[in-house]
């Protein structure tokens, strides 16, 4: 299609982004993570030099890095995938990879620098400034639906869900508590009054469980299930003393704050546990990130505990087919910047040319 919308170069870059629904064959498919059907968000595009598509490669995998640090408070590392990992046809691929609780690694997002290779295959051509004729330079990008995975197994704990806010569909729960009419008249007057302020003034997504058919500790324990992020509690007595119970979905901890208090203050609490998250999750990958000593050290740990095992690799594609034949690990991203990882290849000990991380992945 490219080939008949672009005649030159003043036709780019084009630039085209969808979301759509796609069909895959998956011979074991795991919720969210590998499914037949999935929704994911794409992009391909088509320059006039190489400089512009590369430019385009590594801006996309920072909107990803954005997206899966600042929104879903994933922390990812980016780099470039090896020749065996990389996008068919493609002449760099970049990722970005997060590492879940079970000490498996996700690719979280990918984009391709595919040169000029598909441009050839596909005649797609365009007269440059000065007249002649070139094959365009094509990137592409995807981030799909497995982020929903990524989010649950990034962040949940034995009691469910806990989630950023920045996503979460309820930010705030308030749970009334009482058990006459009297107490339930006076309670709720305080309880509305927060939720219009919170959802009004603040912009905040808030939900009042005013449901009678339901104690109040049941709809504790389905708040903190489906990973509100803070629960403001109200009963008489609070509202005897002009104050409210938040409770904190990460940590469990209560406190007790006066009305206008808690209302002023409750975007300011859920920035926090949008940060907390974050630091929670990356607290953990640094952990569980460990240098390579030696292959029988990686292939031990590797198995034993999971994470990231960063170390020295020759670059021959032969030898990474090996290790991961023995270990089940791949390869699962070079520094954007080639370095020089300083020591023999960590399997057959041949120079070292790339410092590479290698882990389990789904």
């Amino acid at each position: 299609t490219y080939s008949k919308w672009i005649q030159s170069y003043r036709d780019l870059p084009l630039l085209y982004n969808q979301w759509c629904n796609v069909m895959r064959w998956e011979m074991r498919t795991r919720l969210f993570l590998r499914t037949s059907e999935f929704l994911w968000q794409e992009g391909h595009t088509a320059h006039a030099t190489e400089a512009e598509a590369r430019e385009e490669t590594l801006q996309m995998l920072e909107v990803y890095r954005e997206v899966a640090e600042d929104v879903l408070a994933i922390p990812v590392l980016a780099g470039r995938k090896s020749v065996t990992e990389r996008f068919p046809g493609a002449e760099e691929t970049f990722t970005i990879e997060g590492l879940m609780r079970d000490g498996k690694a996700l690719q979280c997002g990918t984009s391709h620098f595919l040169g000029q290779n598909f441009a050839k295959a596909y005649d797609v051509t365009f007269l440059n400034a000065e007249g002649q004729r070139e094959h365009a330079w094509a990137t592409s990008w995807g981030f799909s639906a497995r982020m929903v995975g990524g989010t649950i197994m990034t962040h949940g704990d034995d009691n469910g869900l806990r989630l950023p806010p920045a996503v979460a569909p309820v930010q705030v729960a308030i749970v009334p508590i009482y058990k006459t009419d009297e107490e339930r008249s006076a309670v709720l007057g305080v309880a509305n009054r927060m939720r219009t302020a919170l959802a009004g003034e603040h912009n905040i997504r808030v939900r009042l469980d005013d449901r009678d058919q339901h104690r109040p500790g049941f709809k504790f324990s389905e708040w903190e299930l489906k990973g509100v992020p803070l629960r403001v509690e109200i009963g008489p007595r609070d509202v005897a003393d002009d104050q409210v119970v938040v409770a904190g979905r990460i940590d469990g901890n209560k406190k007790k704050l006066s009305t206008d208090e808690a209302i002023a203050s409750m975007a300011g609490m859920l920035d926090a546990v949008q940060s907390g998250l974050y630091d929670d999750a990356k607290a953990f990958r640094e952990a569980n990130t460990h240098t390579i000593s030696s292959f029988d050290d990686f292939a031990q740990g590797v198995e034993a505990e999971g994470g990231f095992w960063v170390g020295a690799w020759c670059g021959d594609s032969d030898c990474e087919i090996r290790i991961t034949g023995q270990t089940k690990a791949t390869i699962r991203f070079l520094p954007i910047e080639p370095e020089d990882p300083g020591a023999a290849c960590m399997h057959c000990d041949k120079p070292g040319t790339e410092l590479a991380t290698w882990a389990k992945a789904y």
